[in-house]
């Protein structure tokens, strides 16, 4: 299977000569889902903030197959940029809603990179941009919130809305940052199946950064260990071995 997004020699450094990505090489392929788990401060966020240019690589190449072809994310700039990020759903650990908005107009919001300016200035979306964000609404489990505004959601119901909002997109890959880690253990479930059954049903890689070993082994078909900015395990949840698991996060106390 031909790879989705495709990452080489990637490297980010904030201050010179000390790198947070140290030369990260993956290929994410469709209807993946991916966990990245690793201590914090290990490159993770970076990582996945690097794929969507929310931060600037230092070096290294990205590239994402979309409808209209294959793109070099690290080398488009201005209006390229803003065309590359519509194939770029993300889905953030603090929701990242307008808050004053209605669920329905954060939704309408993921469809703000397909319309011309004047009419993302004047929000006039088509019809059946509307009629997508009712069918996804259901599809989270909001159906009956489009009115209600952001800020009366409990968390697990904006991060519905979040994971909707990416789908508007119509995104040919799916990133998740931290998407759990506000949430209790029941939602924290739901949350996952509900990401683990897009991948299937838009047919795209998700790929989540997340904290919670145990969950990120019950869902990704693909975990990513990282450790000091490198990654040191590639593979099935099957080969996320004690020893594996000390490598990556260090120690063993904490192991159980």
């Amino acid at each position: 299977m031909a790879s989705a997004l495709s990452i080489k020699g990637l490297v980010k450094s904030y201050r010179a000569g000390h790198p947070v990505l140290k030369g990260i090489n993956l290929d994410i392929s469709g209807q993946e889902v991916t966990a990245i788990i690793g201590p914090s401060g290990t490159g993770k966020s970076t990582l996945l903030r690097c794929i969507n240019r929310l931060v600037e690589p230092s070096d290294g190449q990205i590239t994402l197959n979309t409808s209209q072809g294959t793109v070099d994310l690290t080398r488009v700039r201005g209006a390229a940029l803003r065309h590359a990020r519509r194939h770029i759903g993300m889905v953030f650990q603090e929701y990242n809603l307008v808050e004053r908005l209605t669920v329905m107009e954060n939704l309408l919001t993921g469809r703000l990179g397909y319309l011309p300016a004047w009419k993302a200035w004047f929000r006039s979306f088509k019809p059946e941009d509307i009629e997508q964000a009712y069918r996804y609404l259901d599809t989270v489990g909001l159906g009956d919130f489009a009115s209600q505004r952001a800020d009366a959601l409990s968390g697990g119901q904006r991060q519905r809305v979040g994971i909707a909002r990416a789908l508007m997109q119509a995104p040919a890959i799916l990133l998740a940052d931290e998407p759990t880690s506000s949430l209790d253990p029941k939602t924290s479930v739901e949350i996952m199946e509900l990401l683990t059954a897009q991948a299937q049903a838009q047919q795209i890689p998700v790929v989540i950064n997340m904290h919670d070993v145990e969950l990120a082994k019950r869902y990704a078909t693909r975990l990513i260990g990282m450790s000091g900015g490198e990654v040191v395990y590639d593979g099935p949840a099957s080969g996320l071995d004690h020893g594996m698991l000390k490598r990556i996060y260090g120690g063993e106390s904490w192991i159980v």
